[in-house]
């Protein structure tokens, strides 16, 4: 079931990446954004899929990602990336673990039951981490394929879209949960 719910969550952000945020950011970065997006809502899927279910969320991040480029990336895009789109896939998948692995080790732990609650502050910094590790990897597998006169604003847009969609996804949780918590209190009453 936890499985299904991270490849599903995957997809709607990604569905959503696709249909909302990059037809906007390809009027100003048409060059990048067949690369990266200002604000990727999969990692925010990533980043709290980790946090709650640690290394047994990579295998459904990477099915998310794969449906996901098959579903909305436009095949003329596709074919351009696809030899380095598997690599693609798996860095994105094992960025967030790294990072709450690196942090684990430094005796923060920031996994689901690792505290009482999610700690806001501490997801912010793996998500900051995790897109590091994600823009470097992402950038090191398109490295042939990206112009060198790109590459830094191609870095710093997969930094900044990963934080951002992070951010995003954790505020859309939180009014989620509020939702939850209201609608239960009102079927007690």
């Amino acid at each position: 079931m936890n499985f299904l719910v991270i490849v599903t969550a995957y997809i709607f952000c990604h569905g959503l990446t696709s249909f909302v945020v990059t037809p906007v950011q390809s009027m100003v970065f048409p060059e990048i954004t067949v690369f990266a997006s200002l604000m990727y809502l999969p990692h925010g899927v990533r980043v709290l899929a980790t946090w709650a279910f640690g290394w047994k969320a990579i295998p459904a991040l990477v099915v998310g990602a794969g449906i996901s480029a098959w579903l909305f990336t436009p095949a003329e895009e596709l074919d351009f990336l696809e030899p380095a789109l598997l690599e693609s896939i798996l860095i994105g998948a094992l960025s967030a673990f790294l990072a709450f692995e690196l942090l684990r080790l430094m005796n923060f732990n920031f996994y689901f039951g690792g505290s009482r609650k999610l700690n806001w502050k501490g997801m912010i910094v793996i998500g900051a981490i995790s897109s590091i590790v994600n823009s470097i990897g992402q950038t090191l597998v398109f490295s042939g394929l990206i112009k060198f006169d790109q590459l830094a604003k191609t870095l710093a847009i997969y930094a900044v879209g990963d934080l951002v969609g992070l951010v995003t996804c954790m505020i859309a949780l939180m009014f989620v949960f509020r939702w939850i918590r209201g609608f239960e209190l009102s079927r007690q009453q």
